[in-house]
């Protein structure tokens, strides 16, 4: 389908506002390279279309199966935003990652809440390790009436409390500290993985 001078304006129309929608989730020079990319998309499915009496319907028709500028943007951007974090492995690209996801998908809420959750607790037992040299007489494992209650560090040591555990409490919690990051980066990693795999089935553009 070739299209006329308004069906041009009404592309156009759509790839400007899918510029300002990218503006808010990626840098400059990607924009312009996305806008391309998203704009040789449509131009295909244009010119792959079946004729019809109305060129208005048919291209609204493409349009909406591409989903509305905000929907594709979204989905574009998390897409190189995963890609990246895929491809590096890198801690920082996969928070963001996963962040993207969760900001912008259901499913990426709550996985980004559990997997927040684990690097959490892997940090807490990392610091536990990084605070008990230097305050021993607050970090370590609480006892009250002979029960373990936390494992942690308290200001001040609360007096019903007995604090049991040395200095091994630094190796231990640094292992289970780092434990638990890795299986949660993995797991994060995993989950990113799945998620490119279900978006490249359902195809590139599909809001």
């Amino acid at each position: 389908m070739k299209l006329t001078d308004t069906g041009e304006s009404r592309v156009n129309g759509y790839l400007f506002v899918l510029e300002r929608s990218l503006k808010s989730f990626l840098p400059g020079d990607t924009v312009r390279d996305a806008v391309r990319e998203i704009e040789s998309h449509i131009r295909e499915r244009v010119s792959g279309a079946d004729s019809l009496p109305d060129e208005r319907a048919a291209l609204e028709r493409i349009l909406s199966e591409i989903g509305p500028p905000l929907r594709v943007a979204q989905a574009y951007s998390s897409e190189r935003i995963v890609d990246e974090a895929i491809a590096t492995g890198r801690l920082v690209p996969t928070v963001r990652a996963i962040w993207q996801l969760a900001v912008s998908t259901a499913t990426g809420f709550f996985v980004g809440l559990l997997l927040f959750i684990g690097y959490a607790i892997g940090a807490g037992f990392l610091l536990v390790a990084a605070l008990k040299p230097i305050f021993p007489q607050n970090v370590g494992l609480w006892f009250v009436n002979g029960i373990p209650t936390a494992l942690g560090a308290q200001f001040p040591a609360p007096v019903d409390a007995e604090l049991r555990g040395g200095y091994w409490v630094i190796p231990a919690a640094a292992v289970c500290g780092l434990a638990v990051i890795t299986g949660t980066h993995r797991g994060a990693r995993a989950f990113l993985a799945w998620w490119r795999s279900r978006r490249t089935d359902r195809g590139p553009l599909t809001a």
